[in-house]
């Protein structure tokens, strides 16, 4: 064990790790090599006019081939050949067993002819010579490799292709593209999201801190026959934190967090989902105990026999009746938690909806007035604001807005305050982000007539006095005539928030 050890150090650490395809390209060169300067029996030797006017005096030449005219090819007798392969000197050791035998470049045609038939008539020897024209040697071998670097280009590209499309984030390859490309948090993860970093949402997080205490002093609770819930589904509205709730469980429980998308199921390949689910519990089972997350369970999750355009052998189908089985079927999966987030429940199959899966619902709804506040203040820290500013303020002017949208009026405040060139951030900067997020953006050259402002003004106080002269109507805060958007005006107003 030891010597293994020490041959695994002496590996240079910019050195490669061997793959598949080394092997590949090694077998692939020494085919290509020996196909271009591989010798066999078959080849002739190479030799030159005078060895060859000495053989045709000895009567030891059958013929000789001409080769497009500039290479000749000689044919030695049966019984010559054998001599030369006997030859002490070692000089044709090496003489193909069927000719041609010997082979050499002539000058020209015609002087090649005077000085055979020189020879000829001084010996007495007569030999046959033949004319071939032949296309060139590269030309040959790009023709017979071509077929072989076209198929092997294909297949190439289909593997890196389908690597790409099907296995990446499981170690690519063919044979990978039924695992589950999920990604894998622990507390060995720099700067984890904890629930100090998640503001407002009070609720939700009491109810899913359960689910971590249970985790981190499951003695306690098993002591009194209590079962850890198997999930949790967080409904919502979008922008309202279920991700990042899902995020700060990751940084709290200390355990394993296996995170994936409901839609990384979908595949073009029939069972490709349905291997994925199966491979995503198996790794779950491994690292027990440990929290599964599903971002956007609906992508798998749509109720059976409601997909329009489908049959009943569709792959979602199919891949959600895996995820029935993993999550309470015959095998329970001792550990394993599965958390999921949703925008659309009430379009969820029913089957995955009750106890046993998904024991628990948490609402992650709009942030009330003072978790508006509390949201503002995370958005706020890195901002250079105005001292005077008000947060509270902020939080009241802001009714039914979500995290995510608060965010954006921060980020859009920052934007117009540097637009002016000043140097903090004011109320005003924050009110013109509000307008421009519900309204639009402002549109200060649209062409109006003033008989159109007219009307449009009427119309807007219409609103107004309505609203002011009403018990019940919500207060009026703002009155204008400036089109944003596709409104030519608006009278906005601040509803209580009280249900």
């Amino acid at each position: 064990m030891a010597q293994k050890n020490n041959q695994h150090k002496k590996r240079p650490a910019g050195l490669p790790r061997p793959t598949i395809w080394w092997v590949y390209g090694v077998i692939g060169a020494a085919i290509f090599g020996w196909y271009l300067f591989g010798e066999s029996s078959d080849t002739p030797l190479p030799s030159e006019w005078t060895a060859v006017e000495r053989m045709v005096g000895q009567g030891e030449v059958e013929k000789i081939r001409v080769i497009n005219r500039d290479k000749a090819e000689v044919f030695l007798a049966e019984t010559a050949a054998d001599r030369y392969r006997t030859d002490s000197a070692k000089l044709y050791r090496r003489l193909p067993v069927e000719g041609p035998h010997l082979t050499f470049t002539i000058p020209s045609v015609d002087s090649f002819r005077e000085d055979l038939r020189a020879v000829e008539q001084t010996s007495g020897h007569s030999v046959p010579v033949v004319y071939e024209t032949r296309s060139g040697e590269w030309t040959g071998i790009l023709v017979n490799l071509l077929p072989w670097v076209l198929i092997i280009a294909v297949w190439f590209f289909l593997m890196r292709s389908m690597s790409r499309g099907a296995g990446g984030g499981a170690g690519g390859g063919i044979m990978n593209v039924g695992k589950a490309r999920a990604q894998v948090f622990d507390k060995n993860n720099a700067r984890p999201i904890t629930f100090k970093d998640v503001a407002g949402l009070e609720e939700a997080k009491v109810e899913i801190m359960e689910i971590v205490d249970f985790l981190k002093k499951a003695d306690k609770y098993k002591e009194l026959g209590a079962k850890i819930p198997k999930g949790a589904l967080l409904v919502g509205p979008p922008g309202t934190g279920k991700t990042l709730l899902a995020k700060a469980v990751a940084g709290e429980a200390n355990v394993p967090f296996l995170s994936i998308s409901g839609s990384d199921f979908v595949e073009m390949f029939v069972g490709v989902g349905a291997s994925r689910v199966r491979d995503l519990f198996e790794q779950a089972k491994q690292k027990a105990p440990c929290i599964v997350f599903i971002d956007e369970i609906d992508a798998i999750g749509r109720a059976r026999g409601k997909n329009a355009g489908f049959s009943g052998n569709d792959e979602r189908e199919n891949t959600l009746n895996q995820l029935l089985t993993e999550m309470d079927g015959f095998q329970t999966n001792t550990g394993v938690i599965v958390l999921a987030a949703t925008n659309r429940a009430d379009i969820l199959d029913k089957a995955l909806m009750r106890a046993g899966r998904f024991d628990r619902q948490i609402e992650v709804g709009l942030p009330d007035v003072r978790e508006r506040e509390e949201i503002f203040e995370v958005h706020l820290r890195p901002l250079k604001l105005d001292p005077a500013l008000d947060r509270g303020f902020l939080a009241r002017q802001t009714p039914g807005f979500s995290g995510a949208d608060i965010a954006n009026v921060c980020n859009e405040a920052a934007l117009i305050a540097a637009r002016h060139n000043k140097k903090f951030i004011g109320k005003e900067d924050f009110l013109a982000a509000i307008d421009r997020i519900i309204g639009g953006l402002e549109r200060k050259n649209k062409i109006i007539t003033d008989e159109e402002k007219r009307t449009i003004a009427y119309h807007e106080a219409g609103h107004a006095t309505v609203s002011w002269i009403l018990e019940n109507a919500s207060p009026l805060i703002k009155v204008t005539i400036i089109p944003r958007g596709k409104a030519l005006g608006a009278a906005w107003y601040l509803p209580e928030e009280r249900q």
